[in-house]
């Protein structure tokens, strides 16, 4: 009955919704995990005629001041946000760090958006890559053992595992890929890939 309550009163604010702040708690991977249902919830009730294309996410990373409990680290959560479009601050609100500024930026995007006729402005920043990119990032930092981070069945061969590595090798090499997270996902590919070779006939 409580969740419905809510429900109801959230339901009223969805509607010509210029601005959200996504919030979770670093310390708490299911705040993190929940935020696609946010975002699910959003969507069906903006309707069939909602654009959320046109309004600002700001995602927040909070209490990054507990840093010995936290188990969404930087570069997962900032993957999430930039892959999406949204912007991306770390903050704490029990110390203010990061404070400030989401909730500048958020006020002038916002203030953009409106001299911009309610469109999102196209920005210049540096979340050029690939939704491809982003979902192998995912793929690999949630992979159980080694064949699958490789993409490739136990038992695969010499060649299919070298195949395999050298397609994400291009498709994640720091140099061209600047997702964050390539680059940890890069050297777990290349240690991957020698875990392998060393039991591979």
């Amino acid at each position: 009955m409580h969740l419905f309550f809510y429900l109801k009163v959230r339901n009223e604010f969805y509607k010509d919704t210029q601005g959200v702040i996504l919030v979770y708690d670093v310390g708490q991977r299911d705040s993190f995990d929940a935020l696609d249902a946010w975002l699910a919830e959003m969507k069906q009730e903006l309707g069939p005629h909602g654009n959320m294309e046109n309004i600002i996410f700001v995602v927040c990373a909070n209490k990054i001041d507990c840093t010995k409990h936290r188990y969404v680290d930087e570069s997962e959560g900032r993957l999430w946000a930039e892959s999406k479009g949204f912007l991306y601050f770390e903050t704490s609100a029990q110390t203010g760090e990061g404070i400030n500024e989401m909730f500048q930026t958020f006020y002038v995007s916002i203030v953009d958006l409106c001299e911009n006729g309610g469109k999102r402005p196209t920005t210049n920043s540096s979340t050029s890559f690939t939704k491809e990119q982003a979902d192998t990032i995912r793929r690999i930092r949630n992979s159980k053992d080694s064949w699958d981070m490789l993409g490739v069945k136990p038992g695969a061969s010499r060649d299919e595992v070298n195949k395999a590595y050298r397609k994400l090798a291009v498709l994640l090499h720091p140099d061209k890929c600047v997702a964050p997270g390539s680059e940890d996902a890069f050297k777990a590919v290349v240690n991957a890939r020698t875990a392998l070779l060393k039991n591979v006939k």
